[in-house]
């Protein structure tokens, strides 16, 4: 199992990246990304220690973690400039905070985060046909997330990739340790969406390409 979508306590989340990582390896994840919350006033304290603890446990378990972030409420014209930072600090998974229904976020973020340099648009809302489209063109994938209030939105988005040709991964980003999910409740949660076991090895052989993406850059 992979998750490409999760927080610890070096932004809003509850844990240390340390025993995150333990917590998903004991549920028998191969793969997860450590993606905490940026804007322009945390990015030069988030990064770094993401990039090291990543590269520290990766050195000693057999669960492989990704330095992420998620670039979260910014301002649209920053988000070139955070994103190049990140990327030249050892960053390998960009994922954009993208217009969820349940908090105000920025109009136009989504069509914005789609001309970056960016890997994976988070719980994007009511994501328009054209965003989806741009999104199939640009090989960005688009999240369905199994979070609480941030899904209310995942029928309409997997219906807009199955229109549009873009891909789709599967997240949970966690927070707390209750939002962790062994494989049977994972399958349960995305049964919910509509998704069936097909569509569901579908998400999972999609994450697969983009850590291949990843390991190639």
């Amino acid at each position: 199992m992979i998750d490409l979508h999760t927080h610890t306590l070096l932004s809003d989340g509850a844990l240390l990246p340390s025993e995150l990582a333990r917590r998903y390896e004991v549920l028998g994840y191969k793969t997860i990304a450590i993606t905490d919350h940026v804007d322009g006033s945390n990015i030069d304290f988030v990064v770094p220690r993401v990039v090291s603890i990543c590269e520290k446990l990766n050195s000693v378990w057999k669960i492989k973690l990704i330095p992420g972030i998620e670039l979260t409420h910014a301002p649209l014209e920053h988000f070139e400039e955070l994103i190049k930072y990140a990327r030249s600090q050892g960053i390998k998974l960009v994922v954009v905070h993208g217009e969820t229904l349940a908090e105000p976020v920025i109009s136009g973020t989504n069509e914005k985060a789609l001309e970056c340099d960016i890997d994976i648009l988070a719980h994007p809302g009511l994501i328009s046909f054209g965003d989806a489209q741009k999104a199939a063109k640009e090989n960005i994938y688009l999240e369905v997330t199994t979070r609480a209030l941030h899904d209310r939105a995942n029928t309409h988005v997997i219906r807009m990739a199955k229109q549009t040709g873009a891909k789709l991964v599967l997240n949970s980003d966690v927070h707390q340790p209750k939002d962790l999910l062994p494989l049977r409740k994972r399958e349960k949660v995305a049964a919910r969406y509509g998704l069936n076991k097909t569509q569901q090895e579908k998400l999972l052989s999609n994450a697969e390409e983009l850590l291949q993406k990843i390991a190639k850059n």
